[in-house]
């Protein structure tokens, strides 16, 4: 019996609130219909385009209204308290009067008026409406936030600015975004934008499927070069600007159709930061269920920096980099017959393509007696770099077992990550600035941009209340 009574006075109280919002959609529905009326006397058939154009116009303030009405009924006993603890000294203060705040949230702006208190002997204003409607800092609320970091991660931010406005008829200017890239930037770690261990685990046993056969997996690593300018104001001197290498790995799994993206990290840093990213990384990758291969070109730092994050990976120099130097010395050997520098070149990539094949090689161009110092400097420089990378060169052995000898991959997200959105003409870098859009972009492709957003506003609101 008690029961009972407690669900009918439940579904009363419940029925009370909808009620009062449906009699305030109904005053903003009146109110709507009154700002259109004119537009819709002026013509007794509107077209598609037409229609629209009104309906954007006068959308944000119609949603706007409903969206605050909703406010005011669901946050009703907060907006009209009376009395409220400091949230320092927890003394219980009387409001001190009705203060008004302007938020922009995408439904369009609303003003919410709440009690404001404050206590004297600590010296602190607050208002806990705002901590029971978690809003943020800024006037635009973090849903805005959200989708302008995604505009500014795929345009110019003066492009970004002006296609905010067309899609969501709000306002959001070129130097707000700056400034929101700043702050949702500086707390961005490499932690927030590689995907869980438990997230990359999944995804090798969906791929593995019962296989008896690990998949495989690719670590590759390159560097890109981003534009970036010197410190200092735009209207101060700063020195010549310069292309810096952002030192960058990407990190996936093979499948028959192509290739399965799991992590990407690009950043203006030093080797040692670099190597150290990548060693947080491994952590993460169960080793027992995949075999692992390392795929770079000739740089040194770049196979130190994986082989001590993966101990037992495969190495496998980048074919088509090791291609070069051999397509460079093929001219040089017969400049005068370029079907016999093409034959020489293809016999020598096809005797590179088989296991023990780099030795044959190595031993024909030291057998080789050019007369011209320029040829036998370039001979000699192809044969070091041979012999340095001859561990990494059974291409035979790589394809028979199913890995990638090729660095098409970590070329691709220099590109898209990397040169897409930072080598556009005339766009010139600070290096802190290059590095916090390469971290949001590399949370977008990596699929952790929903969840670093997440982390992003719960910080901005634990520093507030």
């Amino acid at each position: 019996m008690n029961t009972a009574r407690v669900l009918e006075f439940s579904e009363l109280e419940n029925q009370d609130v909808v009620e009062q919002v449906r009699a305030m959609a109904h005053k903003a529905v009146d109110q709507f219909v009154d700002d259109i009326a004119p537009k819709l006397q002026e013509k007794k058939k509107l077209t598609i385009h037409e229609l629209s154009q009104i309906f954007q116009k006068y959308k944000q303030d119609f949603i706007g209204a409903m969206f605050q009405g909703f406010i005011e009924v669901l946050h009703h006993d907060v907006l009209s308290q009376e009395y409220a603890p400091c949230p320092n000294c927890g003394k219980t203060r009387k409001h001190l009067r009705i203060a008004s705040r302007g938020t922009e949230t995408r439904h369009g702006p609303s003003q919410i008026h709440r009690p404001y208190f404050y206590c004297l002997p600590c010296g602190m204003g607050y208002a806990p409406a705002d901590h029971d409607l978690q809003l943020s800092a800024s006037r635009k609320q973090h849903d805005l936030q959200d989708i302008a970091l995604e505009f500014m991660a795929e345009m110019p931010f003066e492009r970004a600015s002006q296609l905010f406005s067309k899609a969501t008829g709000i306002s959001y200017s070129e130097g707000r975004m700056h400034d929101l890239l700043e702050d949702f930037g500086e707390q961005l770690t490499l932690e927030q934008v590689i995907p869980l261990g438990q997230d990359i685990e999944k995804r090798i046993d969906t791929l593995a499927n019962g296989s008896k056969r690990r998949p495989v997996l690719m670590v590759a690593t390159d560097g890109a070069l981003v534009p970036i300018r010197k410190p200092g104001k735009r209207n101060e001197k700063r020195g010549e600007n310069d292309y810096n290498e952002a030192k960058g790995f990407r990190i996936y799994l093979l499948k028959r159709d192509g290739i399965n993206h799991l992590a990407s990290w690009h950043q203006v840093t030093d080797v040692e930061t670099f190597k150290e990213g990548l060693k947080s990384v491994a952590a993460r990758i169960p080793r027992d269920k995949v075999r692992v291969g390392l795929i770079g070109d000739g740089a040194s730092w770049l196979w130190k920096a994986m082989t001590e994050a993966f101990p037992n990976g495969r190495e496998i120099l980048d074919f088509y980099h090791c291609s070069q130097y051999i397509h460079a010395l093929g001219p040089a050997l017969y400049p005068n017959d370029s079907k016999k520098a093409l034959e020489w070149v293809e016999g020598t990539m096809t005797r590179l393509s088989f296991k023990g094949g780099v030795s044959q090689v190595i031993g024909g161009l030291k057998r080789l007696k050019p007369r011209a110092s320029n040829v036998k400097e370039l001979i000699r420089k192809t044969i070091t770099y041979l012999k340095n990378n001859k561990k990494r060169m059974d291409y035979r052995g790589a394809r028979v077992g199913g890995y990638h000898i090729g660095s098409g991959a970590i070329e691709s997200a220099n590109k898209f990550i990397c040169h897409t959105r930072l080598k556009r003409n005339g766009a010139w870098w600070l290096q802190t600035n290059c590095n916090k859009m390469l971290k949001l972009r590399c949370a977008i492709w990596n699929g952790t941009y929903e969840s670093a957003f997440a982390n992003y506003a719960a910080n901005e609101l634990a520093k507030r209340y």
